[in-house]
């Protein structure tokens, strides 16, 4: 991190600390704080601000999780994408429901979001995948995600088997990989403050509410 980063971190947080959360409001819209939460994470020098853990299920309830790089968000839900055959796919299409979790320590923010997750449409994925590097693209293609590797050569040999494969030519989007969509209906936003007092703000969607016009109902929580 740069003395600008730092100085920036510092800022930030020392304003976090001291105001905290606004008041709960009916009419604040939980993206919008996300938003300016995650904007305020690029620019205080964070590495990898989009760092989140996924948390999943399966089928028996029996809990998993893993970081993930979460790729766009919008009123429609937050993106973040995988191979298909990977644990946490599977368990994803077994049980429906999942949690992220972004942590920006120096900033002593954090926020929860919970709801359901879908499998985004193929145009979209492979519109995420061709801004990937070819190395990234041969990458997935080599990787039989989550499935025993018997030695670290296995994976190198194939990555150059694919290279070699796809030699001259735009890598293929892979049938296997792509995106899924974390539907909210519930957002906590964390905010330290001194002394363990910190701030809590639970945004929960009312029923039946749904994308742009989802009417959200929001109440402070004891740290």
């Amino acid at each position: 991190m740069s003395i600008k980063s730092a100085i920036k971190s510092v800022v930030t947080l020392g304003q976090g600390v001291t105001q905290g959360l606004p008041e709960a409001s009916a009419d604040r819209d939980p993206i919008e704080l996300f938003g300016e939460w995650f904007e305020q994470a690029k620019e205080s020098g964070i590495l990898l601000p989009e760092s989140a853990s996924l948390a999943t299920a399966n089928r028996d309830g029996v809990p998993s999780s893993r970081m993930v790089l979460l790729k766009s968000f919008s009123a429609d839900g937050f993106v973040f994408f995988t191979n298909y055959g990977s644990r946490k796919a599977r368990e994803m299409d077994e049980n429906p429901n999942a949690s992220l979790l972004l942590h920006w320590v120096v900033l002593e923010r954090q926020v929860r979001v919970e709801g359901s997750v879908e499998r985004i449409g193929a145009e979209a994925s492979e519109a995420y995948f061709r801004t990937r590097t070819r190395g990234s693209q041969i990458g997935a293609w080599a990787s039989r995600q989550s499935e025993e590797l018997e030695a670290r050569a296995v994976l190198k040999g194939k990555a150059k088997e694919m290279e070699e494969r796809f030699k001259g030519q735009e890598v293929p989007f892979p049938p296997f990989w792509g995106g899924y969509r974390l539907i909210p209906e519930r957002i906590e936003f964390w905010q330290g403050r001194l002394n363990r007092l910190h701030d809590r703000l639970l945004f929960t969607r009312a029923e039946g509410a749904g994308g742009a016009a989802a009417a959200w109902a929001v109440r402070r929580l004891y740290p």
